[in-house]
């Protein structure tokens, strides 16, 4: 279709006509409502951001969780790094149990030594007010 015939088209549908491929020789035109398709491509972003996969679980489990608790708890997170997310690992304290934070630290070292064939620390064992906590990323 000539230009001029797509022109008087568009003012009369009350559309814009709009160049989708430069490149191509004759380029690509599409006529449309241009409002519209920009508005639908910005709730489309927004959208995917609202109901996307975090990448980041966080396990939590207290200073004296059993330790066949923990097993399980070590379970999952192998489940969570196998997919590729990353897993915060978060020991709390209760009370006087934070005057004692090598406990916290030695749970979360036994943590690292069992999945050390598929996760790194990312970010080392740290005290984060009544929790300390780490990073583990896939390797």
């Amino acid at each position: 279709m000539p230009l001029h015939e797509a022109l008087r088209l568009v003012e009369a549908q009350g559309l814009d006509l709009v160049e989708v491929a430069p490149e191509a020789q004759p380029p690509v035109c599409r006529i449309m409502d241009y409002g519209k398709f920009r508005y639908q491509q910005k709730k489309k972003s927004h959208a995917g951001k609202k109901h996307g996969i975090f990448d980041i679980k966080e396990v939590k489990m207290g200073s004296r969780t059993d330790p066949h608790d923990v097993s399980f708890k070590v379970r999952n997170i192998r489940r969570f790094i196998e997919r590729g997310q990353r897993v915060k690992v978060s020991v709390f304290f209760r009370g006087r149990e934070i005057t004692h934070p090598e406990l916290g630290r030695q749970m979360l070292s036994g943590v690292v030594s069992q999945l050390q064939d598929i996760a790194k620390v990312d970010i080392e064992p740290r005290l984060e007010g009544r929790s300390m906590a780490m990073l583990l990323t896939p390797k």
